[in-house]
């Protein structure tokens, strides 16, 4: 990235740490109010974070088993990570899948294979919200108009993304050979431009070929991790309450993070800028006691934010580094 990017990013996350340092303030003048969190609490939260990335990085593993695509649990743990991180300080997460790109492709993964690999990292994802929403309301679906409202929130949002896969998919098998469209003229699409949606398509119809013949099997088990994963994630508010002695209501707890993670992702400002914490002190400001409301979004972003941009800072640049001995071993032997 540019300076001006980085200064940028800088910027964006002290906006969301002075956002959080604001609500944890006026968290203070309640009789009673506490920051800190029982031991049990945070062993808790971590090993939530863990399972998290652990159930994940198994998810992309059998990603690729399903289309026969060798893939470690190591690479599978370096993608999930390096993911975060680049998403973490780029606008609307845009950095997550060319840094899991190139992460696959510095394991020494095909183009074609690493494309596969990613697109069915989203459908999971998208299928695992889906999923999640159907199981939330069955379990919580008449306890309140909020949580029904919140289910439809995320069932609008998988349908979405489901129904761009299948115009995708359809414009793969009519428009990835051949001249544009006689409409497409009209929206000023260049012939460079059209060639490379064509490429995109032929990527796509690439992907959905290789689906074709996937075991199944695999893709249900990796489905059935993706399900843990989000859950795990979603795990982690309910503890913070919890350990801090509060019984509030659980789908609230569920249900608005979940919206929140998901939705925050399309937030121009790196970290959100404040946006994610302001956001959840507008949802949950009537279901998290005044006295523990700071506490609660301290280390809900602390174990489902700022716990994994670290480690993906570690885990890429241990990346880069190792792509740069690469580099410079392959010059020596040119030399």
């Amino acid at each position: 990235m540019t300076t001006k990017r980085w200064v940028l990013t800088a910027l964006s996350f002290l906006l969301a740490i002075g956002a959080s340092v604001y609500i944890i303030r006026s968290s203070w003048s309640a009789e009673g109010a506490r920051v800190g969190l029982p031991l049990w609490g945070h062993l808790a939260c971590l090993a939530a974070a863990s399972l998290e990335v652990l159930t994940r990085s198994i998810k992309i593993r059998l990603s690729g088993a399903a289309v026969r695509i060798p893939l470690t649990l190591r690479t599978a743990f370096r993608v999930s990570l390096g993911g975060d991180f680049a998403g973490s300080i780029t606008p609307s997460r845009s950095g997550g899948e060319p840094a899991r790109f190139l992460i696959l492709r510095e394991a020494a993964l095909p183009v074609a294979d690493a494309l596969v690999i990613l697109f069915l990292e989203l459908a999971l994802e998208v299928l695992s919200l889906a999923s999640l929403a159907v199981i939330v309301y069955a379990v919580l679906g008449g306890s309140s108009n909020a949580v029904r409202g919140l289910v439809g929130m995320v069932g609008v949002y998988a349908t979405l993304v489901i129904a761009a896969g299948v115009v995708g998919l359809t414009a793969s098998r009519r428009w990835a050979d051949g001249p544009p469209p006689a409409w497409l003229h009209r929206l000023d699409v260049s012939d460079h431009r059209w060639h490379n949606i064509q490429r995109a398509l032929h990527h796509l119809r690439d992907n959905v070929g290789k689906l074709r013949q996937a075991r199944w099997w695999v893709l249900v088990s990796a489905l059935l991790f993706s399900i843990m994963h989000v859950a795990m994630r979603l795990s982690v508010l309910p503890i913070v309450v919890y350990a801090l002695g509060v019984r509030a209501p659980i789908g609230p707890l569920i249900l608005w993070p979940l919206a929140i993670m998901y939705g925050g992702n399309a937030a121009p400002a790196p970290a959100g800028g404040g946006l994610i914490e302001v956001a959840f002190r507008g949802a949950l400001d009537e279901y998290i006691p005044v006295q523990i409301f700071g506490a609660a979004l301290l280390w809900w972003r602390v174990y489902t934010f700022y716990i994994l941009l670290i480690a993906g800072a570690l885990v890429t640049g241990a990346t880069v580094m190792r792509a740069l001995r690469r580099n410079g071993d392959a010059a020596l032997e040119d030399e």
